[in-house]
């Protein structure tokens, strides 16, 4: 499991005085009012930065870190990614999974036959999608669904699922 989750993406900035959009990569925008600091993703480091201000826009959060004050200290990090401490995750409700966890968990059939890996998650709007990589190297899509995902044990990195009619076809 990774000790750090994303919880967002810097879109782009908001105003002159440092403020940014913030693509939510969690259930959503609210999930920001919650935290202290987030970790932003350089491309070189992981630099801390507090959050001294929440506000939403439409589908995204708009940040305002201490001590940056002006949009020439926020540009360059369009794009860039926020992630949080696993300690500092929300608590997660029952069949609930943080996508790092999933992402290369081994795929079984019914029969206990190794299928694949989930290479993926898609988030759709109704459900999500997992994209497993077969053994045959052939791509399959999974939709998230109890019909389809019979178990998933994050310990055990290993997910259990039945492949309804028409799904490899």
């Amino acid at each position: 499991m990774e000790d750090k989750l994303k919880v967002g993406v810097i879109t782009t900035t908001h105003g002159v005085r440092g403020e940014v959009k913030v693509y939510p990569t969690t259930e959503g925008p609210e999930r920001f009012l919650d935290l202290e600091y987030v970790l932003l993703d350089t491309g070189r480091e992981l630099r801390r930065l507090e959050i001294s201000g929440v506000k939403f826009y439409k589908n995204l959060a708009i940040l305002k870190f201490k001590g940056i004050d002006n949009i020439n200290d926020i540009e360059k990090y369009k794009g860039k990614d926020l992630w949080v401490l696993r300690e500092d995750a929300q608590e997660l409700g029952e069949d609930e999974y943080y996508i790092g966890d999933l992402i290369g968990m081994d795929v079984f059939l019914e029969d206990e036959s190794h299928f694949g890996i989930l290479k993926d998650v898609m988030e759709t709007g109704a459900n999500d999608v997992y994209i497993v990589t077969k053994d045959d190297g052939q791509e399959v899509l999974l939709p998230a669904i109890y019909d389809c995902i019979l178990d998933v044990d994050v310990e055990k990195n290993r997910m259990t699922v039945h492949i309804m009619k028409g799904l490899l076809e």
